[in-house]
């Protein structure tokens, strides 16, 4: 467990980055940092592994007083991730992801062997071992960043907005891979993000920091979108956030029934019965003319599941298994009817 306890940090210009902040961050979960720019979630994170010193109070990871050890110590002992990888443009990726291992004196042979092991951990092909920072993709280098802070295998990762600096769809692929990392090596993540979107999709707890350094709010995803603390926190999840709770429940209890027989909308599927599109029955159209279907798994979410119903001519969500096979599909009305049972479930949790 990471724990502030009163924790202030106030700069030589008299600025206060971080107000009396008690805080505790559980053991094996991801607590987001989310608030605007200036906030104190940066200056939060980097008192973790002394990057920055508080100037009272007091913060235990693991239940020692972080300012009682040897600063270059501690950091070697936390994984550290940084928006752009910050690799070394020098030295090759399996060298890069090698750094804190040979830092703690472990033999070249050894660093190196558990740094391959770790590229295919964070799905990069055994061949990028030998590249430089320059010849990858931003996500690429991104996902070296995170081997490199797993490789000395430390229990606490702390990550400022790792993903801020690539492409939409990558961000969303980078987000999925540290969920996967996350469900296997069970790290305790400190996060930190301005994508409030970002934050529900990954953290088991979200704490909201106002300008100044004030902690207003911690709370799990579904209970900060169901019950915000005060204006300033439902202002910040902004007016989509009935939309962003949906994303929190997944299609899993939802009921599917058979594939109608009848009606101007058809399904095609193809020989393994795997959705191809829709197909308009009242007109000549051929499998060029389909319009497109996204068909949903049970661990999508029930936002998903709501755009795809809207998006559908037919008003019905294709259900799909692990293999993409169609196992029925889901109409617009039960969709609707799961959304608002989830919304009320939420309120009373909470």
């Amino acid at each position: 467990m990471i724990k502030f306890d009163a924790v202030n940090k106030r700069f030589p210009n008299g600025t206060t980055a971080v107000h009396d902040l008690t805080l505790e961050m559980p053991d094996g979960g991801i607590t987001v940092l989310v608030g605007s720019s200036g906030c104190g979630k940066t200056t939060t994170l980097r008192m973790i592994n002394r990057m920055v010193d508080p100037t009272s109070g007091t913060i235990h990871v693991g239940g020692k007083d972080v300012l009682a050890q040897d600063a270059a110590e501690l950091r070697r002992s936390i994984g550290y991730v940084i928006q752009q990888s910050g690799l070394f443009p020098h030295r090759t990726i399996i060298d890069n992801i090698a750094t804190v291992p040979l830092l703690l004196g472990w033999g070249r042979k050894k660093a190196r062997a558990r740094a391959a092991e770790l590229l295919e951990t964070v799905g990069l092909a055994p061949e990028t071992a030998k590249r430089y920072p320059h010849q990858l993709s931003g996500g690429q280098q991104q996902r070296v960043g995170v081997a490199r802070a797993l490789a000395a295998d430390p229990p606490v990762l702390l990550m400022d907005e790792p993903f801020g600096a690539v492409d939409p769809v990558v961000r969303t692929q980078l987000q999925d891979e540290l969920l996967r990392l996350q469900q296997e090596l069970s790290k305790t993540i400190v996060f930190v993000t301005h994508d409030i979107d970002e934050a529900v999709r990954l953290g088991d707890r979200i704490a909201v920091f106002r300008t100044g350094g004030h902690l207003v709010q911690c709370a799990t995803p579904a209970e900060l979108l169901a019950r915000p603390a005060d204006d300033f926190v439902a202002d910040f999840l902004g007016a989509e956030r009935g939309l962003k709770l949906l994303s929190l429940s997944t299609l899993a209890e939802v009921p599917q029934s058979p594939l109608p027989q009848t009606g101007r909308w058809e399904l095609a599927l193809d020989e393994a019965r795997v959705p191809l599109g829709w197909r308009d029955t009242a007109t000549d159209s051929s499998d060029a003319d389909l319009l497109p279907v996204r068909p949903l798994r049970d661990t999508d979410s029930l936002l998903s599941a709501l755009n795809e119903s809207v998006a559908s001519p037919a008003g019905l969500v294709a259900r799909v298994d692990a293999d993409g096979v169609l196992t029925g599909v889901t109409s617009r009305e039960d969709i609707h009817e799961r959304a608002g049972s989830a919304h009320s479930a939420a309120r009373v949790a909470v």
